[in-house]
């Protein structure tokens, strides 16, 4: 029997983190999956809408992947990579839709066909047989981090662009999973980008692309009472409505009844960490969802 961390660990976002590694086979190949331990503070979720898939958390979440992404960065254990699973998964904030388990791989050393992120996505959750705890060492991802809050609040929120020379990203849903697939290079500039987030919102809502424009990783202030209004307002729905409308119907009635049932409580639930200080940023709001309702005074439709 596994102990669960103490709450103290749950909800800390330091170097050194402790995750679960798990052997498992998939296509008469040995792959090494490390996940988070039980007990993790931290709720993500994933949707596709305008042709991108989104990886969507809080503050708390955004650095919690800059580790995730940094450390893995460093990985040199051929097939390794890091999984997002159940019960770490909520349905999105939008439309209560289901969400997909999130895979981060590391180019060229792991190798995820769509085959074997299917037969992965099969076994899924991995809950017993972990081959114990490993220390997920993140070294210079604090220095990254200072590095780009010293260049002040006008520095740029997303990496300079370069010409790629090869295979360098791809966020995609491969065999069941959202997965993001890149160079250790770039895991690190996104590690840095996505832990410091918070630091460029607009009206609660900050994002950074990935692997522009098949991917984005965004983030709200208030991720999980969005989630809780999002179900409320799928369950009254599908409440009033029994002949089921179309489904980019029946997303628009969700996501305007999610809005309306947020500002009837306005009360926002605290992040596990401070929000760090908030600078403004020059860049483009997020990719919006669905249309601002008529009573909405301003901000994206994702607001």
């Amino acid at each position: 029997m596994h102990g669960r961390q103490r709450p103290d660990a749950a909800t800390r976002i330091v170097d050194r983190l402790k995750l679960h590694r798990y052997r498992v086979r998939l296509r008469g190949r040995d792959y090494t999956v490390v996940t988070l331990r039980p007990g993790t503070d931290a709720r993500f979720s994933t949707n596709y809408f305008h042709g991108t898939w989104h990886i969507l958390s809080d503050w708390h979440g955004a650095r919690l992947l800059g580790r995730l992404l940094w450390g893995l960065a460093y990985q040199r254990v051929p097939s390794t990579l890091v999984l997002v699973d159940r019960p770490f998964l909520d349905t999105n904030p939008f439309d209560a839709e289901a969400s997909d388990p999130i895979a981060f791989v590391p180019a060229p050393l792991t190798s995820l066909s769509h085959k074997a992120a299917r037969a992965l996505r099969e076994r899924l959750p991995l809950r017993a047989g972990h081959e114990g705890t490993v220390q997920w060492r993140t070294y210079g991802l604090d220095t990254a981090v200072a590095a780009r809050r010293r260049r002040g609040r006008w520095s740029p929120a997303r990496p300079a662009w370069t010409p790629p020379r090869g295979f360098e990203e791809r966020m995609d849903r491969v065999g069941g999973l959202v997965t993001l697939t890149a160079t250790p290079e770039l895991l690190m500039i996104y590690a840095a980008y996505i832990y410091t987030l918070g630091d460029y919102h607009q009206n609660g809502i900050a994002h950074a692309d990935v692997d522009w424009p098949h991917g984005e990783v965004q983030v709200f202030r208030d991720y999980r009472r969005r989630v809780a209004a999002a179900r409320i307002a799928r369950r009254e729905i599908l409440a009033e409505r029994p002949d089921r409308p179309e489904r980019h119907i029946l997303h628009s009635l969700i996501w305007e009844r999610g809005h309306d049932i947020r500002h009837r409580f306005p009360r926002p639930i605290a992040s596990p960490e401070p929000a760090p200080p908030v600078m403004e940023s020059r860049w483009p709001l997020p990719t919006p969802y669905g249309r601002i309702p008529a009573s909405s005074s301003g901000g994206t439709a994702a607001g």
